[in-house]
């Protein structure tokens, strides 16, 4: 928006205030039902004429054309980015997630568990939390295996325990104990270095064999940076199926097999909040025109754990009409509470260690 097109502070008022009444009663609001519920001091007239350039700069649309009028994708996120300030869970609230955090066992995943279901049950909304994966994968053990003529199973153990497996067909047959050998030499060398570092260590190779699988353990520890592993813990669907925009049966289906299908949900993490660069709450409104499946949902992301060491995602899927101050607060609470403890139990290990 140009600085000619900002709008004023009464029509900001107007379309957080129509915001706020969809949220509330899911249905449409005229500017005379406007006045009177929120008791404003201008005129029916002025309110309707306001709410009509609310409407031709595309924040507000009328579902009919006799109803009163509703917020569009882009009057969320106008209200999100510059109306709805920061906002914090009352202390009552998070005091009580906090409690049940500490009351939990000493245990990740049963963290895990227990976020999904407290942004469920305080976002009204599906949840999901994905589990911890180091940022950059580190190689941990390799083996390669002769299968029949020129084809090799490699797998690769990283650290952490995620294991990935793939089958190689090299140029020619290569025996056992020829593998065995390369296999060796790698572990030796390249233990605990990111692909970053595998790569660089082909120049340290005497021949074609060893260069190659170097090339392609990195490919592989690279896709393994981009990707989603170990579980992801999910709740509140129900929640989901319950709001009035869901109720068509195609609705629904779209977006939650979206949020079940995890090539869709690696490809979206990917690109909002599991980059090194990214931090804070990603707000997605309405698949923002590159995931239709969710063109009727909202998105409330966040990361969580020690950046630069082990990471994951967690947020909430509702419907655009989203009480958004509320649910984001929730993320970034959980998000940081997550965070606190990862990082509490990573320094615990890491005095354990020094103490062997």
């Amino acid at each position: 928006m140009t600085p000619q097109e900002a709008l004023t502070e009464r029509q900001r008022l107007i379309l957080a205030l129509v915001i706020r009444y969809y949220v509330e009663h899911v249905e449409p609001v005229g500017s005379q039902r406007l006045v009177e519920h929120f008791g404003l001091r201008y005129s029916s007239a002025t309110v309707r004429n306001e709410m009509a350039v609310l409407a031709e700069r595309g924040y507000l649309q009328k579902p009919h054309k006799m109803a009163g009028s509703v917020p569009t994708e882009e009057g969320y996120r106008y209200f999100v980015s510059q109306l709805m300030g920061h906002a914090s869970l009352p202390a009552e609230t998070r005091h009580t997630i906090r409690h049940q955090f500490y009351q939990a066992r000493h245990d990740i995943d049963e963290w895990m568990q227990l976020a999904a279901s407290v942004l469920a049950r305080q976002a009204r909304a599906a949840s999901l939390v994905t589990s911890l994966h180091p940022e950059r994968a580190r190689l941990k053990h390799l083996e390669l295996i002769a299968i029949r003529g020129r084809q090799v199973l490699m797998v690769l153990v990283l650290e952490g325990g995620e294991i990935r497996q793939q089958m190689l067909k090299l140029s020619e047959p290569v025996p056992q104990q020829r593998l065995s050998v390369v296999a060796g030499w790698i572990n030796e060398i390249a233990a605990q270095k990111d692909a970053e570092g595998v790569r660089a260590l082909q120049a340290r190779a005497s021949d074609d064999l060893q260069r190659d699988v170097l090339k392609l353990i990195a490919a592989e520890m690279e896709r393994s940076d981009k990707v989603l592993a170990g579980e992801i813990y999910r709740d509140g669907l129900a929640n989901v199926l319950a709001e009035p925009e869901f109720a068509e049966p195609g609705v629904a289906h779209r977006a939650l097999r979206f949020w079940e299908e995890r090539s869709q949900l690696e490809e979206l993490l990917a690109q909002t909040v599991l980059t090194p660069e990214t931090s804070g709450v990603h707000v997605l409104i309405g698949g923002e025109g590159k995931w239709e499946d969710l063109s009727d949902c909202a998105v409330i992301l966040s990361r969580y754990g020690v950046p630069g060491v082990a990471t994951g995602a967690l947020g909430v899927l509702g419907p655009t009409r989203m009480p958004y101050a509320h649910t984001i607060s929730t993320v970034r609470y959980v998000a940081n509470l997550m965070s606190e403890l990862v990082s509490d139990t990573l320094a615990e290990d890491e005095r354990y260690i020094e103490e062997l």
